[in-house]
């Protein structure tokens, strides 16, 4: 997720509680209030010494990208990032507090869903048990105007596509296509997943590790999407009445939605089939794929310090304060993601790593509560705002 990936979205998993409309383009336009005084904040030391690696870690991205909130200003970053690069570690509450101002963005009120890295069982040869291509990003998908579209519509980023031998610029394949065949035999592999329905969630997570038979780990990332819309089938379930409490009902939770596809197996491979969004993957090497998934922004994600925000509404690089009623997500992230559900004002969603801990997390989190964001003391004063005492 890189030039493509600071265009193109993490998919994100299915929330359990409806998204919210966005009311207003940005939050410069929504409007921001001051918000609680920092020491009032129950922020523990080792959150805040988390946080202030993750915040190191991508201090440089809101100082040479436009802030399309419009909260802050390049400019604005330069002394808390200079700051960052020797603080004592012991002592990262004080360097939040010295460096930045609460605000709270509209309401305030935040929802928070959860993702993990996906660890599923994988090789980068195809072999037996191991049939499901890992596709890599095809020649033939790029952004053109397709066959039909009036001159009057070309505006703005033209819709990913699939160029024709002939130069005709077409709708690309879907996943029943792809699934079905579309791409074979173009040496597109780079792995082969031995499980279609965890390789289907792992498209979802964006990104993930192929797990050997021999033990090989391979790291994989987000590289591309057919252009096709993502339909969330968790959605799709809660309106056909199959997620909830009832008898015959499934949990409305990644885990619920999974049990549902492995006991009704026809019905379940037509369900993900609606969602006709296929994502490309590349293999991720070198000293970063050490560290973790690469984010949206290009820089590591984190367990239990990253989160995906809308960047319309919440800088990069800013720190995010959640106090929610799902008490395993309060406390001090950073914004290093994006994600094509993470859409308004006080949405996020947060990392958990990989593993079961992770996937039973994540699988399941729909949190709601305060949401603080904190911006450089410069950036507040240009806002015209103060924390409250």
């Amino acid at each position: 997720m890189l030039a493509l990936l600071a265009s193109c979205s993490r998919i994100i998993p299915e929330g359990a509680g409806e998204q919210p409309t966005p009311v207003a383009p940005s939050a410069a336009i929504l409007g921001v209030s001051a918000g609680p005084s920092l020491a009032s904040l129950p922020i523990r030391s080792v959150d805040a010494s988390n946080a202030l690696n993750a915040f190191v870690a991508s201090c440089q991205v809101p100082q040479r990208r436009e802030d399309v909130s419009g909260l802050t200003q390049a400019q604005d970053w330069a002394a808390p990032c200079d700051a960052a690069a020797n603080w004592p570690r012991n002592d990262a509450r004080r360097f939040f507090t010295e460096n930045f101002t609460p605000v709270v963005v509209g309401d305030g009120q935040g929802y928070a869903t959860g993702y993990f890295e996906p660890q599923i069982a994988g090789s980068r040869t195809r072999r037996p048990g191991f049939d499901q291509p890992v596709y890599g990003v095809p020649a033939d998908l790029e952004r053109c105007w397709r066959e039909g579209t009036p001159e009057t519509e070309r505006e703005g980023r033209a819709p990913l596509s699939r160029r024709l031998p002939d130069g005709r610029c077409v709708e690309y394949f879907t996943r029943a296509q792809i699934e079905d065949g579309a791409l074979a035999g173009r040496g597109l592999e780079i792995g082969w997943a031995a499980d279609p329905v965890e390789l289907f969630f792992l498209q979802i997570q964006g990104s993930g590790q192929l797990i050997g038979p021999d033990g090989e780990v391979v790291r994989i990332g987000y590289a591309g999407q057919n252009g096709h819309a993502y339909t969330g089938i968790g959605g799709l379930m809660r309106e056909r009445g199959l997620l909830g409490n009832g008898p015959g009902q499934y949990a409305g939770s990644m885990q619920g939605i999974m049990q549902y596809i492995r006991e009704n197996p026809a019905a379940g491979r037509a369900l993900m089939r609606e969602n006709e969004s296929w994502v490309f993957f590349r293999v991720l090497d070198g000293p970063n794929a050490q560290i973790g998934p690469l984010g949206s922004i290009g820089v590591p994600v984190t367990a239990e310090n990253s989160v995906a925000v809308d960047p319309n509404f919440v800088p990069y690089g800013a720190p995010v304060f959640l106090d929610l009623d799902r008490d395993e997500a309060d406390g001090l992230w950073v914004a290093q993601d994006t994600g094509g559900a993470i859409k308004g004002a006080n949405r996020f969603d947060t990392f958990w790593g990989a593993g079961d801990r992770a996937r039973e997390i994540a699988g399941g989190m729909s949190g709601r509560g305060q949401a603080v964001v904190l911006l450089p003391k410069a950036s507040a004063r240009r806002l015209g705002l103060r924390e409250r005492p």
